[in-house]
């Protein structure tokens, strides 16, 4: 049976965009609902570290009633459609929803089947990934038994989330073989879709001596085509004018291809591109042809990098636009682009990449160089983003 209710506000979507939105407005606004189907909650970039040995799976997990914001309305359900001419939603459940405002953030959608081979194999016979909650334990066990042969490492084109994920779990990989004297054993490849490590010159000299450091072989402008699990062996194709090439391998970390969620597409809010993100402004965040609407986090089209520090800095701008919006004034507040990603390039130092749409460096540490591999750095990886995310992020307060 179809129900009808109505909110001042709207958010789609309980992951970090969305709490940490709610939890803004609700010191403002009385009336805040957020539609969210997960019983749990995750805090993903501790992921890495899971699949590395580093930490368990279970310290990257809540349940999401106990970060859902006192007095906000949690509708445990998924939005299957939008209506923004009507200022409603509808449900999997049936509902039709209404709204003063609509902020979408459900996150970004894995897609595993674009890499054929690589759904049927994900867990087993040395292939895994740390962009799956039950995976990355599964990553750290083919690399503890990993004492030989050959490694390989990817990333697919196109947006991602944390896009530095793929090349930290071959460094920390690299970084447990050397330790146990088996690295020099162990044929390692790390293949990336780009011309260089990373977009930033800064950051890519960084990297590229830790990539020497560990004798790893990079691939450039390359990308994972298939994979097949009988003859272990993984085949990629060129982004340029370059031959395709293929690796055997014993353990293979695959990164899946990202897009906005398949109803995201499908709905009037989308892009016209094929992407089909959430067609905001990058700077105000607020809908191109709906202005009732905003968007944040991944979902988003903003072109920036999809990380939490993204969404760090994004909640705050769409929590004061969307009151400005409701008195019934045009929003003002901007978004620069900002995004960090904290590169742990062994299991003892990181160096913390930040920067804008303007893809220039933006350090927001002062004193210390964070273009290299620091242990102060991995500190705050270890144990500073995490209490910034729990305690801080998640209850408005950053």
């Amino acid at each position: 049976m179809t129900t009808m209710a109505h909110h001042n506000v709207v958010i789609v979507g309980g992951g970090t965009a969305g709490i940490s939105v709610a939890a803004r407005l609700k010191k403002k606004v009385d009336d805040v609902a957020i539609i969210e189907p997960s019983a749990k909650h995750y805090y993903q970039p501790l992921w890495t570290l899971v699949g590395a040995g580093l930490s368990k799976a279970t310290t990257s997990e809540r349940s999401e009633s106990s970060v859902m914001p006192k007095g906000v309305t949690w509708i445990k359900d998924a939005v299957t459609a939008f209506d923004p001419d009507n200022d409603s939603l509808e449900t999997a459940g049936g509902k039709t929803i209404g709204y003063d405002v609509l902020v979408v953030c459900p996150g970004i959608q894995l897609d595993w089947d674009k890499i054929p081979g690589v759904s049927d194999t994900l867990g087993k016979n040395g292939v895994s990934s740390n962009y799956r909650y039950e995976l990355a334990p599964k990553t750290w066990e083919f690399i503890r038994s990993t004492t030989s042969g050959t490694a390989v490492f990817t990333m697919p084109s196109g947006p991602i989330k944390c896009a530095g994920a793929p090349q930290k779990i071959a460094y920390l990989a690299c970084d447990h073989w050397r330790r146990e004297g088996v690295l020099d054993k162990i044929d390692v490849h790390l293949v990336v879709p780009t011309p260089k490590i990373f977009g930033i010159p800064a950051f890519a000299a960084s990297l590229d001596e830790v990539i020497a450091g560990y004798g790893i072989t990079l691939h450039t402008m390359a990308e994972l085509h298939d994979v097949n699990p009988d003859d272990r062996k993984a085949t990629f194709t060129s982004m340029d004018e370059g031959s395709g090439f293929s690796l055997p391998y014993d353990i293979l970390h695959v990164v899946p291809h990202q897009s906005a969620p398949d109803w995201i597409k499908a709905s009037p809010l989308s892009t016209d591109d094929p992407t089909g993100y959430v067609d905001v402004d990058k700077h105000t965040l607020q809908h191109v042809r709906h202005p009732n609407v905003f968007a944040l986090g991944d979902a988003g089209s903003t072109p920036n990098s999809k990380t939490g520090a993204a969404i760090r800095k994004q909640a705050p701008v769409v929590a004061a636009n969307i009151l400005t919006q409701l008195a019934g004034n045009d929003p003002h507040e901007t978004y620069g682009g900002y995004a960090s990603c904290p590169i742990t390039t062994s299991s003892k130092r990181m160096l913390l990449a930040e920067f804008d749409y303007s893809m220039e460096h933006t350090p927001s540490i002062p004193l210390i160089d964070t273009t290299k591999p620091r242990r102060d750095m991995w500190y705050l990886k270890k144990y500073g983003l995490p209490f910034l995310y729990w305690n801080l992020m998640l209850k408005g307060r950053v």
